[in-house]
């Protein structure tokens, strides 16, 4: 990894790394455990996204990742203006966009999330303005290590867990590749794919930085208690 001018300490490398987001960490995080909300207003009953992005940033959730595929850019450039706005009143929320470099910048977000068929992540680092955030989804140690080197900040690996939308792309990864991606990577991996409480810890003990989810957060009663329930944890 190419060392940075930024002072930050890596959780699994002692080296001071640019590309690191553990300087944007709120205070308040136990342990630099962290919580990561991706929207999907098309599961939602009851509820609308733009109060679902409110009780997140409202409850203290560190990242929320706008992903609504389905809608055009000028749909998802409201909820992602939305949400950058309930986030700067707060201070603590990063505001991503899925996939498109262009609503994330016009909008405001701290960042981009990537998957496999999106823009590679070197190139939207030189397209990027200093600071902006880069999150690669990864589904192996392979993809993890393609996406270090390509200068992201952060990755999402998953499934960890059986989840009903990743059912058609066979079984999940596991915790045992959750360990190997995070003894081998030096970016905050997080876990996603059927988290649940009671699943927290065994995703913190194999070295995730935190979890990520739709269903989780957005199938609670309350996401104020969800954040308070999952902040307590021994974890």
């Amino acid at each position: 990894m190419v060392c940075g001018e930024d002072p930050l300490t890596i959780r699994h490398c002692p080296t001071l790394c640019s590309h690191s987001i553990y300087n944007l960490l709120p205070a308040f995080m136990p342990a630099n455990f962290q919580l990561y909300y991706i929207t999907d207003r098309l599961q939602l009953k009851k509820r609308s996204i733009e109060s679902c992005i409110s009780a997140a940033v409202g409850a203290g959730i560190d990242w929320v990742q706008i992903r609504e595929k389905d809608l055009p850019a000028r749909g998802v450039v409201a909820i992602t203006e939305y949400a950058a706005r309930r986030a700067a009143e707060r201070g603590k929320t990063r505001v991503i966009v899925n996939d498109r470099l262009d609503v994330a910048l016009a909008a405001n977000a701290q960042g981009v999330h990537l998957a496999t068929r999106s823009m590679p992540a070197g190139v939207v680092r030189k397209l990027a303005p200093k600071g902006f955030l880069v999150g690669v989804s990864c589904h192996s140690l392979e993809e993890a290590m393609a996406a270090e080197m390509a200068g992201a900040n952060y990755l999402l690996l998953g499934p960890i867990f059986e989840t009903p939308s990743k059912l058609n792309f066979g079984a999940p990864l596991g915790l045992e590749m959750l360990r190997e991606v995070t003894g081998q990577i030096s970016l905050p991996v997080f876990a996603l794919g059927g988290i649940t409480v009671d699943r927290i810890s065994q995703c913190r003990e194999s070295g995730a930085a935190g979890i990520a989810g739709i269903r989780i957060f957005q199938d609670c009663d309350s996401m104020e208690e969800l954040v308070g329930q999952l902040r307590g944890q021994r974890l």
